[in-house]
């Protein structure tokens, strides 16, 4: 069974969305604990962004 792309994938993980995006590990969990909901969710510890969603989000906002 082969890894699935980060670009196929549905909710990636803050160092993957991180990388896959070009934003700081840092700026990126806060930004998943401030919209719980919209784009991110959490699984225990773990914040999760749903990448779609999360497209959708930076098309919608000017800075970040």
């Amino acid at each position: 069974m082969g890894r699935v792309p980060v670009a196929e994938k549905y909710t990636l993980t803050v160092p993957e969305a991180s990388a896959y995006f070009n934003i700081g590990i840092k700026r990126m969990r806060r930004m998943a604990e401030a919209n719980l909901g919209r784009f991110a969710i959490q699984n225990g510890n773990r914040y999760l962004i749903i990448r779609t969603k999360f497209e959708k989000f930076l098309e919608q906002t000017p800075s970040i």
